[in-house]
This record gives structure tokens, sequence and C-alpha cells, in this order.
């Protein structure tokens, strides 16, 4: 799964948004390092919803626009369960190299020098 359908959908888990909801929501959850543009998110709304990932939950006429919001469905919330405990996996995957890491460098270091001065100096 790529990294903004994980986030659209993680901003879905909540609550039914709109578009713009859904945007912002985004740019929260990844801490302003993803930007969805409109083309992008409604792109991506029409393909999790063909695969019924996601379904419209109403619409509201605003000022004379159509707002459309979206929830996640239940296969949705599986897919995203899913996608989180595989993230996880991976994660320690990758702690536990990294740790592998740390301990060949400190393998290497002087055997009397303290542990920081290893890692830092």
């Amino acid at each position: 799964m790529q990294e903004p359908t994980f986030l659209i959908l993680t901003a879905l888990a909540a609550q039914p948004l709109h578009g713009y909801g859904v945007i912002r929501a985004v740019d929260e959850l990844s801490a302003g390092e993803v930007k969805l543009r409109p083309g992008t998110l409604y792109g991506a709304l029409d393909r999790l919803a063909e695969q019924g990932l996601v379904t419209v939950d109403r619409e509201e006429a605003v000022e004379g626009r159509l707002r459309r919001y979206y929830r996640l469905s239940d296969s949705g919330a599986a897919a995203l369960q899913a996608q989180v405990e595989r993230l996880r996996r991976h994660a320690a995957a990758a702690e536990a190299q990294l740790g592998k890491r740390l301990g060949n460098a400190l393998s290497f270091g002087p055997a009397s020098a303290p542990i920081a001065s290893v890692v830092t100096g």
C-alpha cells in the first residue's frame, strides 16, 4: 500500500470527512511531509471506492457546490489494520538490524571505552 493511500485510509478511520478535510488530516498525520493535491486525492478516493475500501457517507450542498463526505468501509478498516501490522513487523525488523549494526560498531571500539564515547566519538 502506498503511503498516501495509507494516510487517506487513516484519515477516514475515525470519522467521515469531505475532500478538503482529508487533505488537512493527511497533512497533520504526516507532520506536513505528505501534501495531497485535490486531483490526486479525488483520483485516489475514486479508486478506493471502486475497491470497496471507502464509501460515500453523504453529500451536502454548501454555497451551491456539492460536498461529498467519505467514510472507511469495513473492508477498508481491515486493509488498514493489515497494513498497520505489516508496518510494525517491518519496523521491528529494521530496529533489529540497526541493533546489530550498533552492536558491531561497539565490538570494534576500545574494550575499556565507555559506550557513549564509542557511539559519539
